[in-house]
């Protein structure tokens, strides 16, 4: 499956569920795969291969675009393999390389609506609140495998603590998570639920800090991702093997 010569079965089990971000990861992750690739071949030979493999990759990108839905790769067709050439492979990874930077900076305005950044105070209560979650989980009435799957979710929130800016959707998770356990498996459910009802809260009043301090808009509709060249001035090459024309702006549904 040619896909799966660019990215692997686990690291499309990992990509996001937003299909915009999902597909920005997808193609950092074989843009990656595909110059890992052609580094192998000798650049002065092996020229049909580099050139199959180039194919390849554009055959992906567009796939994964129809997929997810994501203008203007969903409206474009594919050349074949016989019109291919490396000007065409050059002239798509110009233009990907253009949308790819609004999908990355579009995902990053949109992240601070969904994180927070924790004042050094809050998070040593945060780190004292999972320090002591962490003696609850191991106390708690529980298999040994949910145990230690816990105690590594707690871990690894630790380490998300560490960054500039939480992600709420962390937090999330691990309340959810912690709040499913039975109370009866807790030695005290009492102090557990305490102990998250503190965590929650602590986050939640950092957020109304930020928000009302630096008054972030609210999440808004993803923007259109705007072509690279002005579709009025823009030189139409000619079509490849008697389709469409390669060049992604005749695309974009303006």
């Amino acid at each position: 499956m040619t896909i799966l010569n660019f990215i692997s079965k686990e690291e499309l089990d990992d990509l996001d569920e937003d299909p915009r971000v999902a597909f920005m990861q997808l193609v950092n992750i074989a843009q990656k795969s595909l110059t890992e690739q052609l580094s192998r071949f000798d650049p002065r030979e092996d020229w049909d291969d580099r050139n199959e493999l180039r194919h390849r990759f554009m055959n992906v990108v567009v796939a994964s675009a129809k997929r997810y839905e994501v203008e203007p790769f969903l409206s474009l067709q594919v050349p074949r393999l016989a019109d291919f050439n490396e000007q065409d492979h050059r002239q798509f990874q110009a233009d990907l390389d253009h949308y790819v930077t609004q999908l990355v900076l579009d995902h990053a305005m949109r992240s601070k609506q969904d994180s927070v950044a924790i004042l050094p105070r809050s998070k040593d209560n945060i780190r004292r609140y999972v320090f002591e979650l962490k003696r609850c989980v191991e106390q708690a009435s529980m298999s040994d495998s949910k145990r230690e799957a816990l105690l590594r979710r707690l871990d690894e929130f630790e380490s998300e603590l560490e960054k500039r800016r939480l992600n709420l959707l962390a937090v999330t998770r691990l309340t959810f998570e912690l709040l499913a356990i039975p109370g009866a498996l807790w030695a005290s459910a009492e102090v557990a639920h305490r102990l998250i009802s503190n965590f929650m809260q602590t986050v939640a009043e950092s957020k109304t800090v930020e928000t009302e301090s630096q008054r972030i808009a609210p999440a808004s509709k993803p923007k259109a991702l705007s072509p690279p060249r002005n579709i009025e001035t823009t030189r139409k090459p000619a079509a490849v093997g008697g389709g469409r024309s390669m060049d992604l702006d005749d695309d974009i549904p303006f």
